[in-house]
Parts: structure tokens; C-alpha cells; sequence
């Protein structure tokens, strides 16, 4: 398969082409779930990126005042049931302009030959050579984001884990702070427990589109970064991923803009 222009992300439905956090974001944009809108590349058109195809860089012009971007990878095979991927193909946060969102597209792309990708993939019996495609979301300058699974990944229990922290969900991501967590049930929602972290750094996305880390100040560090209706709302969205996906084990990324919950990414919960 060949494309021959950027592709909205509500389209990038096949899997083999788009990879798996692509075609899922798209099936939760096509159920109405709350998904920023942005575009996908195929493979090919990655490769083509990376080749210096001057139509290619015509695609990604095209969409250059449209930023910041969130760059995300969606390797072949990436976020299925079988494999996540987890922390190991690199997202771009904040890009602005077409040297840097080309740049982006390389860095995702190369991140698929690292080290700690390839043997991955041997682990799980995988290609061993990766194809590259890649989500590009505009940046939410969330002020409260996180991760929510839908079984415990601790214990195994069915029920809804959250970690949340102030800014961007990078920090949370990447074990930079000690996020909030709270356990809800799965049926009601109700809250079973909870326990504040210490998020003593944020990353904040500027008004020129970089993202900046700053110290989060001592009071602020520990208290609760969620309310009751944004735990409602997680909820909410965790049943209708049930709903949509056909599955009750979810590994979702959100953030909140004030109370608008956003859904940056869903994948299978898996076991490696």
C-alpha cells in the first residue's frame, strides 16, 4: 500500500498499514469517544519521509500551521494484543514547523532499529524487520493527565487503576514523578481508594509550542490532581472503551483541559 498524502486519522483504520495505536484511535473517533483529531502516515509514507521524498515533505508542509504536534510512533504490530510496545518506541511532544516535524518522523523511525525494540520483537517472535508508521495529534496543554488500566497491574484485579499527575502525562509516563493513584470499582465507579504522590515536576506546554519542565511547589506537589467528576468521567470512558473494543482490559493515556476529557491512546493490556 502506497499513500500518497497524509491521512486523516479518523481513516487509518487498517492495522497493517497504519499499526495498531493509529487503527485503534481511529475506531475510537469513529464510536464518538473524546480522540484529538490529527492525521496518520503509513509505513510506506514514513519510509518515504525518511527518504527525502519531496512529495512527502509537501504532505507534511501542508499541516505546519496547524501545531504544535504530538509526533507518536505506530509500528506494525505496536499496542496489539500480543505486544505493547510499551516505553519502547519514542513519542515527539511539541513540534512546530516542517524542519521539526520532519526531523520527528526520523527520530520516530529510527527508534524502531534501537536495541531494546529489535530484541523485543525477537522476544515476542516478531518480524525482525519493523515497519514504521506514525500518529500525529495536536498537543493538548492539558493541565492533569495520566494513565487508567482497567485491571490491576499489580494484582491482576478487574478494576480501575489510575495514575495522574499536574501537566503533561509524560511525567507519569516516564517515571519522572510519584504519580496520585486511585483505585475505582469497575461497576459504579465508586472510589475504593486512593493515595496522593509527589509530583513535585510538571511539564507544561507554552504558548510557542515547546514544552518546558518547571518545579511544582510543595503544597500543590501533594494534593489530589483529580476530582470526583474527572474520576466519573474516566470511568465513563473506560465502559465505552469496553463497548467499542469488545474488551473489559484497557491501557489508556488521557489528560484533562480543565473538564474536557481527552483519549491520547488505548492499547490491550498485555502481559510483555
Amino acid at each position: 500500500m502506497t499513500t500518497t498524502t497524509l491521512t486523516p486519522l479518523a481513516l487509518a483504520t487498517d492495522a497493517r498499514a497504519f499499526g495498531g495505536k493509529a487503527a485503534q484511535l481511529a475506531a475510537a473517533l469513529a464510536a464518538g469517544l473524546p480522540v484529538p483529531t490529527g492525521f496518520a502516515l503509513d509505513w510506506t509514507a514514513v519510509r518515504a519521509v525518511v527518504d527525502g521524498d519531496r512529495r512527502a515533505l509537501t504532505w507534511l508542509d501542508a499541516i505546519t500551521d496547524a501545531g504544535p504536534w504530538a509526533v507518536r510512533s505506530s509500528a506494525i504490530g505496536e499496542d496489539s494484543a500480543e505486544a505493547s510496545f510499551a516505553g519502547t518506541h519514542l513519542t515527539v511532544l511539541g513540534v512546530v514547523g516542517l524542519e521539526a516535524l520532519v526531523d520527528a518522523v526520523h527520530q520516530v523511525h529510527e527508534s524502531a532499529a534501537d536495541e531494546a525494540a529489535l530484541a523485543y520483537r525477537r522476544q515476542h517472535g516478531l518480524d525482525p524487520t519493523p515497519r514504521m508508521a506514525v500518529v500525529l495529534q495536536p498537543m493538548i496543554a492539558s493541565e492533569v493527565a495520566g494513565v487508567l488500566f482497567t485491571k490491576n497491574p499489580v494484582t491482576g484485579a478487574h478494576e480501575r487503576v489510575i495514575e495522574a499527575s499536574w501537566g503533561l502525562g509524560e511525567t507519569v509516563v516516564s517515571g519522572l514523578v510519584s504519580p496520585d493513584q486511585y483505585r475505582l470499582a469497575p461497576d459504579d465507579g465508586r472510589l475504593l481508594d486512593r493515595w496522593a504522590g509527589d509530583k513535585d515536576v510538571a511539564l507544561w506546554l507554552q504558548p510557542d509550542g515547546t514544552v518546558t519542565e518547571a518545579p511544582v511547589a510543595a503544597d500543590r506537589a501533594t494534593a489530589w490532581c483529580l476530582v470526583e467528576e474527572q474520576l466519573e468521567h474516566l470511568h465513563w470512558l473506560a465502559g465505552h472503551c469496553d463497548e467499542v473494543f469488545g474488551t473489559t482490559e484497557h491501557d489508556i493515556e488521557f489528560a484533562f483541559t480543565e473538564d474536557r476529557l481527552h483519549l491520547l491512546q488505548r492499547r490491550p493490556i498485555t502481559h510483555g
